[in-house]
């Protein structure tokens, strides 16, 4: 972002953090064509061995060398995704820290605020652009890299080492969600700065915060949509849809109750006795297949973006008490 098509606040926030920005942009830049120069080279690799006649199934003399570099390719990519996808997670404390501590907290503990506040600008207006400028600059930077990743994970799928879309690392760095995590901690970040006012404490907290954030999200996201269920009897050689995620299975009784998947487990009779005894007559299983990325991606973001409007307007209700 220009200084010079910037005006008034945001030209002093930007040029405050210019360095900052500069890094940031640079290394999201370098991370983007890491992964596009590591799929371009996987996808040249894979053309040579389909070329050379090789099979990775059915090796035969003279193909071993090729076979093990072709895998070895492939695995590195599947690796780079891993990490790529958990760097994305990662990005939302970050940036949760950064405007915590040095963007507000660091004004309020050494007061240089005040200079600000005595040229024309009102605490409300020094705070909307605390938060206008990140917010826009997160947005369309997060969005980027998040579709970024989508294409890679998608190409990646045609590979012999794949990821899951329900995998943490590959949910949380696609869709909607990496954007939502986003702003939710920019806006806690800017409400913890204001509380704390110091500029490490705040950090602290901000990164304390989004642990426990992610936690919650993650142990309630099967929840946020109506999984399908399928009931089946044990031995009928029922298989797992492809591509879904467990959300959860155990057994039913003949009265419909739902019993754990270890009821019998630890029970000191025959596990045909103990099914019996129970009244169990069959299994369930609930999941979510591949078409519930989507609905859960939206239901989780709109639960972020709710959580950071209510950080908002907090962090403009602790302005106005303390500052007017």
């Amino acid at each position: 972002m220009s200084t010079l098509s910037l005006r008034g606040p945001a030209r002093v926030v930007v040029r405050q953090h210019r360095r900052t920005l500069w890094t940031v942009g640079a290394l999201a830049l370098a991370g983007i064509a890491t992964v596009v120069g590591a799929y371009l080279w996987t996808a040249s690799v894979s053309d040579t061995f389909a070329d050379s006649g090789c099979s990775v199934e059915n090796t035969v003399r003279g193909c071993g060398d090729s076979v093990r570099h072709f895998l070895d390719t492939e695995f590195r990519f599947y690796r780079l995704l891993t990490y790529a996808g958990l760097v994305t997670m990662l990005l939302p404390a970050f940036i949760g820290m950064f405007v915590a501590g040095p963007m507000i907290g660091r004004e309020l503990e050494s007061g240089t605020y005040k200079l600000s506040w005595t040229q024309s600008t009102s605490p409300a207006r020094w705070l909307s652009t605390k938060l206008a400028v990140p917010a826009v600059l997160t947005l369309a930077g997060v969005s980027v890299m998040s579709a970024v990743y989508a294409w890679a994970w998608t190409q990646g799928n045609d590979t012999h080492y794949t990821l899951d879309w329900y995998d943490p690392e590959v949910y949380g760095a696609m869709g909607t969600v990496p954007v939502g995590y986003a702003l939710c901690m920019l806006a806690f970040g800017a409400l913890v700065g204001l509380v704390l006012q110091r500029t490490v404490n705040a950090m602290i907290v901000t990164v304390i915060g989004y642990s426990m954030l992610v936690m919650a999200l993650n142990t309630v996201r099967n929840d946020l949509w109506q999984a399908r269920t399928d009931t089946f009897t044990a031995g009928s050689g029922y298989r797992f849809p492809h591509g879904a995620a467990d959300a959860g299975q155990g057994w039913l009784t003949s009265g419909g109750t739902r019993l754990p998947a270890d009821v019998c487990l630890n029970s000191a009779a025959d596990l045909t006795d103990c099914l019996a005894a129970k009244g169990i007559t069959l299994r369930y299983l609930d999941y979510h297949p591949a078409s519930h990325f989507w609905p859960l991606q939206l239901v989780e973001t709109g639960i972020l973006l709710v959580l950071a409007a209510a950080a908002v307007a907090l962090a403009f209700r602790v302005l106005r008490r303390r500052h007017g």
